[in-house]
């Protein structure tokens, strides 16, 4: 295997992780949702059904944002009804974000309408490919450099 493996990997991871391409997918995906469902708060329900309750400050690393940030975000989805705050047990000066049930709901119809995107994206892709592909890139996060 030759380096030119490594460099075309790293261009494809590339366009994935631009801050814009993600946001036109979350703002597609969001498209019709309801209030506060939206591609800035997006990334906020993702990470928290990915890692359960979090407090903002320990959520902003995964969303690429400050803790104010989130905080802004998260105000936004608890008027919406998305999320709510509690005390973090482990210190009760400070608040966990915990999904509600709505918000759960609203994650699930994310995730399937993401799944559904892909899946459009792989219907020409020759049998078995899809699935390979699946295969290595799950191996990929777990073995490769994001590890």
């Amino acid at each position: 295997m030759t380096n030119d493996v490594g460099h075309d990997i790293a261009n494809a991871l590339g366009i994935l992780l631009r801050r814009t391409a993600r946001a036109k997918l979350h703002k597609e995906l969001t498209q019709g949702m309801g209030e506060g469902v939206d591609e800035l708060t997006y990334p906020v329900l993702s990470a928290l059904a990915r890692t359960g309750p979090r407090s903002a400050a320990d959520l902003a690393p995964d969303v690429g944002l400050d803790r104010s940030g989130v905080t802004r975000r998260a105000s936004r989805l608890e008027v919406a009804g998305l999320v709510r705050r509690e005390p973090d047990p482990a210190d009760r000066r400070a608040h966990l974000l915990v999904l509600t049930e709505q918000g759960e709901l609203a994650v699930a119809e994310l995730r399937t309408r993401l799944a559904d995107r892909i899946m459009a994206s792989l219907s020409s892709w020759p049998p078995g490919e899809a699935e390979a592909f699946a295969r290595h890139l799950r191996r990929f996060t777990v073995e490769g450099p994001f590890a």
